[in-house]
């Protein structure tokens, strides 16, 4: 017994060094337990593909709650089964460099998209001289790789925006909403809108709502008088507007998907939280507001990791062997936060889970393919005693193992929309580079992770 409890504390111990050096450890090489299996999790060397996939919104809080309500607190969600699991800062910047300690969906998704923090509202700039800064994504393209966003957000929204175009505030995102952004009009030799600029990067795999902002006519530059979903055509997107559209397509052409005119739809439904609390609800797992032909999370993740491998075979040459680069985000746990609705909040985060089922089942089979899953930044939603008698906006839910659990929202006046919070975030995630995301390290790192897996220049 004593050798055998020796040689599992060298097991252990020699899984921690190599994590601390990033030595990849052979399959095999450790046979039993949790600890052993997370140094066989511990990889460095080169990703084909990388799959990262953003919560918005989605703190620890908003975890647990989804945790509780569907599976139960004993249980598992997909995202807690990734093998390494740490936690980053989300903070922004002022123009002076010095921390916003709350940051916005810009910023932080400028901060992993281009591995520098900017000022809340600012889509991949600098804090200071509003300069664009390289993104992932434009290093990845350029790197030979396919790419995809693939969004419930409007694809013009700050997360899926920061990927592929550079603005210096989050709202300019089509022709007609350029207030804000003087210097980046065609008209003033700039890049132009958030939709505009999203088309001319030639993303391959664009999924996602947005199509108002698409269906706005460009007033200047070479495709002045169409409307940005005309400019793509003509860069030779094929547009798809609902699911029979996105399944049909065979590849061959990058793929812009519209599926709603703004936000797509959530799938859950129930009454919001309220002052003095609600009484015991069950969520409505359905939304009539929904239409039938919304394709759901999961299954625009799946189309697009086909349509992206099917792009990568096509090629000739060195790029052949090269995969791709693709973000899926759950936008709308954010957004039902926002406006203390604990059903429409539980729904997304269900729904952005079943996306992180199909980015790991596809790296079981596909192991030179690093999966990361995170949030931007925390949110409001809190689980309280049922006793308890908040002063802000509360609901009580049954929870499918048939317990009570009270959700309190109190980061706002009630009637105002609730706000982010500063909180660090769980960030997880499984394949090569994947060790770069133990202990708590700063979002900016997540460029880093990104860029040595896929090891860009």
């Amino acid at each position: 017994m004593r050798r055998l409890r020796l040689s599992r504390r060298r097991a252990i111990t020699g899984a921690a060094v190599l994590l601390a050096t990033g030595v990849a450890i052979p399959a095999g090489a450790a046979a039993f337990g949790p600890k052993e299996q997370a140094a066989r999790a511990i990889q460095g060397g080169k990703a084909k593909n990388v799959i990262l996939l953003i919560g918005d919104g989605m703190g620890d809080s908003e975890i647990t709650l989804a945790r509780n309500y569907t599976v139960g607190a004993a249980g598992r969600l997909n995202m807690d089964k990734f093998p390494l699991t740490g936690a980053y800062t989300t903070y922004a910047v002022d123009k002076n460099g010095k921390p916003d300690y709350v940051t916005d969906s810009a910023a932080s998704g400028s901060g992993w998209a281009t591995g520098h923090k900017t000022v809340n509202g600012r889509i991949s700039k600098t804090p200071d001289t509003d300069k664009a800064l390289p993104t992932i994504l434009e290093l990845a393209q350029k790197g030979g790789y396919a790419t995809g966003s693939v969004t419930t957000a409007e694809l013009t929204d700050a997360t899926p925006a920061v990927l592929a175009s550079h603005v210096t505030d989050r709202s300019c995102q089509g022709p007609a909403d350029m207030a804000k952004c003087a210097a980046d009009t065609i008209a003033k030799g700039g890049p132009g809108s958030i939709a505009e600029q999203s088309v001319n990067h030639k993303v391959d795999v664009l999924l996602g709502g947005g199509k108002q902002r698409f269906d706005q006519k460009i007033t200047e530059g070479p495709y002045k008088g169409m409307t940005v979903a005309e400019q793509a055509r003509k860069l030779g997107y094929e547009i798809v507007t609902d699911k029979p559209g996105l399944q049909g397509v065979k590849g061959g052409k990058p793929v812009l998907g519209l599926f709603a005119p703004g936000n797509v739809p959530v799938e859950w439904t129930g009454k919001p939280a309220a002052v003095g609390g609600t009484d015991p609800q069950r969520c409505t797992t359905g939304n009539p507001q929904r239409p039938a032909g919304t394709p759901a999370l999961d299954e625009q993740a799946t189309k697009a990791i086909q349509l992206l491998e099917d792009k990568q075979k096509s090629k000739r040459g060195q790029d052949r062997d090269k995969g791709f680069f693709l973000q899926i985000e759950g936008a709308s746990i954010d957004k039902q936060d926002h406006a203390a609705d604990p059903c429409g909040q539980i729904g997304e985060t269900a729904a952005f889970d079943r996306a992180v089922k199909v980015a790991r089942d596809y790296a079981a089979k596909h192991p030179d393919t690093l999966v990361v899953t995170t949030a931007d930044h925390g949110h409001s939603s809190q689980m309280v005693p049922l006793e308890a008698n908040p002063p802000g906006l509360s609901s009580t839910l049954v929870t499918d193992e048939g317990g009570r659990l009270k959700v309190n929202y109190s980061t706002n006046t009630p009637g105002q929309s609730q706000e982010h919070t500063g909180t660090e975030v769980r960030i997880a995630a499984q394949g090569p580079q994947a060790y770069r995301v133990l202990g708590v390290t700063n979002q900016t790192d997540l460029f880093t992770t990104i860029r040595k897996a896929l090891q860009l220049r």
